[in-house]
């Protein structure tokens, strides 16, 4: 499994599974990220912290498959553009800010 980087790459200390519960879903194809988004989503939306998290993941996954697997990647892309949509018509002030800081 692909190590998430990000704690290097950018000082984010993850607080969530995100990273590995969609590392394992890669392997097992589109259906099974759509149903771990779907569940993570359900889950955790309310969670301000987590829906942030949420997005990073599904970024840098759109990333990740970008030149090796381009039905993941659109798939990747297309979820992180429903958790942003999410974020920003539902999230409050302070909280839409935090996820605009740490995605940023």
């Amino acid at each position: 499994m692909t190590k998430w980087n990000v704690e290097e790459f950018c000082g984010y200390t993850p607080i969530t599974t995100f990273w590995d519960d969609f590392s394992i879903a890669d392997r097992f194809g589109k259906s099974a990220v759509q149903d771990t988004f779907n569940r993570a989503f359900a889950e955790w939306k309310s969670n301000y912290k987590y829906l942030t998290e949420l997005a990073m993941v599904l970024n840098h996954k759109s990333w990740q498959h970008c030149e090796t697997n381009e039905t993941l990647s659109g798939l990747y892309v297309e979820l992180y553009y429903k958790v942003y949509d999410y974020a920003v018509e539902n999230l409050k002030p302070e909280e839409v800010r935090y996820f605009f800081e740490i995605l940023d």
